[in-house]
């Protein structure tokens, strides 16, 4: 296309019979005569452009009649690409650039100079005869718009005498109705101008001049500007205010954000192209000039008045954030936010200066849209920023299936919230970015790489999200059916292989999640899958005492032999069962101390609860007692157990299995009760206290080992007398 484009231009420059006189090398069939006309002209190009090789000697003169080079210089030199010469390239640019703007601002002073030189010899005849006209229409204007604020101020405030006790809600829906009925004063006023204009000031009734135009337009565009403002601040009443700002501050604002505006929108879109339509350009860019100057100096005074209000406002905001990073942030901007505000004032002057027509648009359109990416980041995370301190809270009756689920959103959602709210400023960022032309994200994200990188970002955090809601919801579900509030009560057996398998879920869901995150945004995952085979490999080779433990826990698993809560005897430890894995078992004793006992070594598992129990009674009596009345004790020791609250314990009358064995000092009778599994030890704590009780009634003795001191001559305790040494011999 360039070189079509230099050819037309080649057309449209040079003269006709250039062409025909031009010897062009390798060019055949071209025009001999001396005096050719238009018409032999044009064919003499398009036989050249038809033939190949003439068409490429064609674009090869004119790249080079481009480049300024000769014919002859064929060979360029390579291009120097060392960092030397790159920032060499980049200083020259700068310096280049920065004369330039010198250059346009020293113009614009020579400008300014002219212009207002100039103001001495202008023909003010003619400002003269149209000043007239304006000055009705502005009073008809302005006068109209003058009443109209009266009663729009009158209107405003009943409207806040109703909503004073309302809600932040009825607040923004009286403030909207306040800036519509604003705007329709606003409108009113400007019809009332042109009418005004076409009945009473044009040169014939329905018509008007194009001055009192650029007035009635300059006046609502302004007021506009200026309403928009006032609908925020509400200066004169509070109850419409939408910002959290003093009355002071609220009119102090819209005073001189109301100056600011009507002066340059005045300026711009009335008095300066009525002075150059009347009067003179230079007059009216000098007026600019002026204006704009008066106009950042304002603003700088501004800023530095208010620049100990706004640290502190921002040093307020940086505290109750507890300085976190953005609090930082803010406690930064804090000490340099007037610097920054007075280098981009200066800035957008200079700027002004050297390229109004392109510069100045562009510099304000970027900053009303860094400004608004900039207010729409803040509300959303603020609004992030509330619903993590606030929290979530879930009804009453999802608190009762599930009541470790309100927990465990509370341990993700503000995780996952800060995430948002970083994504959120990463935004900003990008925006004012993409404003500024710094970065041009749209474009970037427009192209085949760009929609290639944020698919894989975005695939990659549905995976991880995927995944977290899938732990959520498997995790409540077996929260849920752990739950003996709601449906069946779980077995023991349940609720292990249920917390096995909670386990076993949460390992591949992270395992497989991280992958197949992984695998969306690039990484080759073949490597790690075969790199965590090779490490499994080494672990079985070199941790046999872990896979022995992993494999007796399976088979520990399939066998049913324990599961939690049961109370089992594992090696040398007995105690209650409370925590399960695959590689070991946690008991916790009668004493209160837990015991992690991994499965390689255990031997044998005592199961103490399965199925159903035995007490069994095993009483010594002394030789003395009547075995007959030791067992009718026994029985009826066991009647009055079942009148108690242990009856429902028991499964079965009592098993008399009478005397066991002969002791040293006792006879051993033998007994047993059998319960539901576990109730053993509560049921023969019970039936020991009324054995105990029964066997005092009627007198039968629980003998117990002791040592009876004998003197010499004196009795034995059965009464038989103790002979002497002489007598036994």
């Amino acid at each position: 296309m360039r070189f079509v484009v230099l050819l037309l231009t080649m057309l449209l420059a040079w003269p006709t019979q250039g062409f025909a006189q031009t010897a062009l090398p390798g060019v055949t069939g071209g025009s001999e005569t001396s005096t050719p006309s238009a018409d032999a002209s044009i064919d003499e190009l398009v036989r050249i452009i038809e033939n190949p090789d003439t068409r490429a000697a064609l674009i090869k003169r004119l790249q080079q009649a481009e480049a300024g080079t000769p014919a002859e210089a064929t060979a360029e030199a390579p291009a120097d690409l060392s960092l030397v010469r790159q920032v060499a390239e980049y200083t020259k640019g700068v310096a280049e650039g920065t004369a330039a703007t010198l250059r346009s601002v020293g113009k614009v002073f020579v400008d300014l100079q002219a212009g207002l030189g100039g103001t001495g010899s202008a023909d003010y005849s003619r400002l003269l005869n149209v000043a007239g006209g304006v000055v009705l229409v502005g009073i008809g204007l302005f006068g109209s718009y003058l009443v109209l604020r009266l009663l729009t101020y009158w209107v405003e405030l009943r409207m806040a005498a109703r909503i004073s006790t309302g809600g932040w809600m009825r607040r923004i829906i009286a403030a909207v109705i306040a800036l519509v009925i604003d705007l329709a004063a606003v409108m009113l006023a400007w019809a009332i101008g042109y009418v005004v204009a076409l009945n009473f000031v044009g040169s014939a009734q329905g018509q008007m001049g194009i001055n009192q135009s650029l007035l009635l337009n300059a006046f609502v565009l302004v007021e506009v500007a200026k309403l928009l403002t006032r609908a925020v601040l509400a200066p004169r009443i509070a109850a419409l205010r939408l910002l959290p700002v003093s009355d002071d501050n609220a009119a102090y604002w819209s005073f001189w954000l109301g100056r600011i505006i009507s002066l340059i929108g005045y300026t711009f879109l009335f008095v300066s192209p009525l002075l150059a339509g009347n009067l003179s350009a230079g007059i009216a860019e000098a007026v600019k000039v002026l204006v704009m100057a008066t106009a950042v100096t304002i603003a700088v005074i501004v800023v530095m008045q208010n620049r100990d209000d706004v640290r502190n406002w921002l040093q307020g905001l940086a505290e109750r954030r507890d300085r976190d990073g953005f609090g930082q942030v803010l406690a930064l901007l804090a000490q340099h936010w007037h610097r920054i505000a007075i280098v981009y004032l200066t800035a957008l002057l200079v700027v002004w200066f050297t390229n109004p027509e392109q510069a100045l648009p562009f510099m304000l359109t970027a900053t009303a849209q860094s400004l608004v990416a900039i207010v729409v980041g803040t509300i959303v995370v603020s609004f992030i920023t509330r619903f993590v301190s606030t929290g979530l809270a879930l009804p009453s009756d999802i608190k009762e299936r599930l009541p470790l689920l309100e927990k465990r959103l509370h341990a993700f959602v503000p995780t996952v919230m800060q995430v948002v709210r970083w994504l959120v400023i990463a935004g900003v960022v990008v925006a004012i970015a993409q404003a500024w032309a710094l970065f041009d994200f749209v474009g970037w994200i427009s192209a085949a790489e760009g929609q290639a990188v944020a698919g894989a970002v975005i695939s990659a955090a549905l995976i991880v999200l995927i995944c977290l809601v899938l732990y959520v919801a498997v995790s409540s579900w077996i929260e849920y059916r752990l739950n003996p509030n709601f449906g069946r009560s779980p077995t023991a057996r349940e609720k292990t292989l249920l917390g096995l398998f909670k386990n076993a879920f949460t390992i591949a869901l992270v395992i497989f999640g991280m992958m197949l995150a992984l695998a969306q945004i690039g990484v080759n995952i073949a490597p790690l899958l075969a790199g965590a085979g090779v490490i499994g490999l080494a672990i079985g080779f070199g941790a046999q005492k872990l896979v022995q433990d992993i494999i007796t826990g399976i088979f520990i698993q399939f066998e049913n032999v324990m599961n939690e809560g049961d109370v089992v005897a594992v090696g040398d430890k007995s105690g209650v069962v409370e925590k399960l894995t695959i590689r070991s078992v946690t008991i916790r004793d009668l004493n209160g101390t837990v015991h992690l006992i991994p499965f390689s070594s255990v031997d044998q598992v005592s199961n103490m609860v399965r199925g159903f129990s035995f007490h069994v009674a095993e009483i010594g009596v002394s030789y003395e007692s009547d075995i007959a009345q030791v067992k009718q004790a026994m029985l009826d020791a066991f009647d009055v157990l079942m009148t108690t609250e242990h009856k429902d314990s028991i499964l079965d009358v009592m098993d008399m299995q009478g005397i066991t064995g002969f002791g040293d000092s006792a006879v051993m009778v033998r007994a047993r009760i059998k319960t539901l599994p576990g109730k053993q030890w509560a049921t023969g704590r019970a039936y020991s206290e009324i054995l105990k009780t029964i066997f005092g009634e009627r007198g039968i003795e629980i003998p117990y080992p002791h040592v009876t001191y004998v003197p010499g001559g004196s009795g034995r305790p059965a009464g038989l007398p103790l002979l002497p040494a002489e007598d036994k011999a």
